[in-house]
């Protein structure tokens, strides 16, 4: 036989080989098989067993283990085939979510699309991963690896949590250990929504002679004897425009706490709340119009039509300053119930500068009226990306390096002045521009009309005295992107709330919105900026409103 030791068997007290006394002497067998995982299966040793001696000298209790014991080894290779075929599976999988997240260009979806795949896409790769920790067999205890994450904020606060040893003393001598250093780990928590009651006292005072009381006066306040505390309406606002969660979910969250407030009362403050904040609202929107060039863009948003028992289309319209001007950051919203171009010349009324929009024809009557336009090089590009990403053109392929090339220009002038900024346009991206003009001219001769290329060309040529005007300039954007990031989240979030109530509701949320926007360009803590204005609202004087708008304050030298 292979096994060397004392093999006479003796029945223990259950009737069975003791498994232990048996594997002392023959763990280190030749006969042993290894698996994939390492793993070598004792019971191997029944199997050889059961090869080097007849059935027939067997007692029947040794070829019933030994038929058990085959069994479970099949079971085992089973379970390890299993898991290979699952791990293959998975790992394919994987990279096939790797392939399609990494590989694919932004603009093959629209904005809310690619959101969702994104989210869809890392949900799903972590699952995967996750499922494949499943497949592996145990293992000794995980030691974490420190990643090169980011750094938590600094200024957030931090709650420490001392972890000594069980013991100051060598396990081994007894000895006193000594402290060498410290592992510092951090870990990023949050709290719920807190509700919590302030209670005002105030002591009242009389004089026995003249008879009068005194008390400190209750401070003025946007709801007068309201239940909600600034920090409370602050909060309601942001869940709702800034996060974009419907009243009813709000009350749900609230209750959830203990703290039931009804639907109605959260709606009557919001209401209040918006008539409050208006003046901030008109003189953001002042300021606004103080700039020579302005980004505008429209999106759709359904209106609850009662009468009709649906909804209706209406706009809400967004008005961005350039930041290559220097302006103060300033987006400004402007709900109306249709795409008329009529409100775009009643918000701007008598401004004239230069406007950077699409080739949407409501904007034409202003460029009459002495508005200059400004054309979007994204837009012309994004002809060009979807004729190239539907077949791959040559042409199109070829569109798209020449405008990569502009922008690669732009790049170089970021942190610029603009004196610096007009003169590099000149010298490197008009040449471009040109060049790019007279290949268009020579690629459209050679297409055939109706083509989706034709298309796309036509779209550039027809708007080039409005493409190539931010090249004479420092201070003219190249595109329209900064308005169509400011707009992205109002497309994200009528995912949420699907329409607005009425007319009067929808122009609520696009003056407080305006404000939640502008402060977030201007890099403040929306609810921070609006639980502070919203203190101090009450008694401040119009004449220094500016010092309350959600603009970044600047430093003194």
């Amino acid at each position: 036989m292979l096994i060397g030791g004392d093999l006479t068997p003796s029945r223990p007290r259950d009737g069975r080989f003791d498994e232990l006394n048996i594997l002392d002497e023959t763990e280190h067998s030749q006969g042993f098989q290894h698996y994939p995982n390492g793993i070598i299966h004792p019971m191997n040793l029944f199997v050889e067993l059961a090869h080097e001696t007849p059935d027939s000298v067997l007692p029947e209790w040794v070829q019933a283990q030994i038929s058990t014991l085959q069994l479970q080894l099949a079971e085992r290779d089973a379970e390890l085939k299993r898991r290979e075929l699952k791990i293959q599976q998975l790992t394919l999988e994987l990279a096939h979510h790797k392939r399609i997240r990494f590989g694919c260009k932004s603009e093959t979806f629209s904005p809310e699309q690619r959101d969702l795949f994104v989210e869809a896409s890392y949900e799903d790769g972590a699952a995967i991963i996750a499922e494949l920790e499943q497949q592996k067999p145990p293992a000794s205890p995980r030691q974490y690896k420190r990643t090169g994450r980011n750094p938590l904020p600094p200024e957030l606060p931090r709650i420490e949590h001392r972890h000594e040893p069980e013991s100051c003393t060598c396990v081994d001598c007894g000895r006193a250990l000594v402290k060498i250093g410290e592992d510092i780990s951090e870990q990023l928590d949050v709290e719920p929504a807190r509700f919590f009651v302030h209670r005002h006292i105030r002591p009242q005072y009389a004089c026995r002679t003249c008879e009068t009381i005194t008390a400190a006066p209750v401070p003025a306040a946007i709801i007068d004897g309201g239940l909600a505390a600034p920090g409370l309406h602050a909060w309601i606002l942001i869940q709702k425009y800034l996060d974009h969660l419907p009243l009813y979910r709000i009350e749900k969250i609230s209750d959830r706490h203990g703290v039931p407030i009804a639907r109605s009362t959260l709606a009557q403050w919001v209401g209040q709340l918006g008539v409050s904040l208006q003046p901030l609202v008109d003189r953001l929107t002042a300021l606004l119009l103080q700039g020579q060039v302005l980004h505008a863009d429209e999106t759709p948003v359904q209106q609850l039509d009662p009468g009709q028992g649906k909804t209706k289309r209406a706009y809400m319209w967004a008005y961005r300053s350039n930041d290559l001007e220097g302006s103060p950051q300033i987006v400004v919203f402007d709900y109306q119930t249709s795409r008329s171009g009529q409100h775009a010349r009643d918000f701007l009324r008598e401004w004239r500068g230069h406007l950077m929009v699409d080739d949407y024809s409501g904007y034409k009557a202003l460029f009459q009226k002495g508005v200059t336009e400004l054309a979007c090089l994204a837009h012309c590009r994004r002809k060009f990306f979807d004729l190239h990403a539907a077949g791959g053109h040559a042409v199109a392929e070829e569109a798209l390096q020449r405008i990569s090339e502009l922008y690669a220009v732009e790049a170089q002038t970021r942190e610029g002045s603009e004196e610096a900024r007009r003169a590099l346009r000149q010298q490197e991206a008009l040449p471009k521009l040109n060049a790019l003009h007279d290949w268009l001219i020579a690629q459209r001769l050679k297409t055939a009309d109706g083509s989706g290329l034709a298309r796309a060309i036509d779209y550039s040529l027809k708007r080039w005295p409005a493409l190539i005007r931010y090249v004479d300039s420092g201070i003219l954007p190249i595109d329209n992107n900064m308005v169509e990031n400011a707009i992205r989240p109002i497309t994200l979030g009528r995912r949420n709330w699907l329409f607005t109530g009425s007319e009067r509701a929808g122009c609520r949320a696009a003056a407080i919105q305006s404000l939640l926007a502008t402060a977030k360009l201007n890099g403040l803590e929306p609810y921070a900026w609006l639980k502070d204005v919203l203190e101090k609202l009450p008694t401040w004087p119009y004449s220094r409103i500016d010092e309350l708008l959600p603009l970044r304050k600047e430093t003194p030298e």
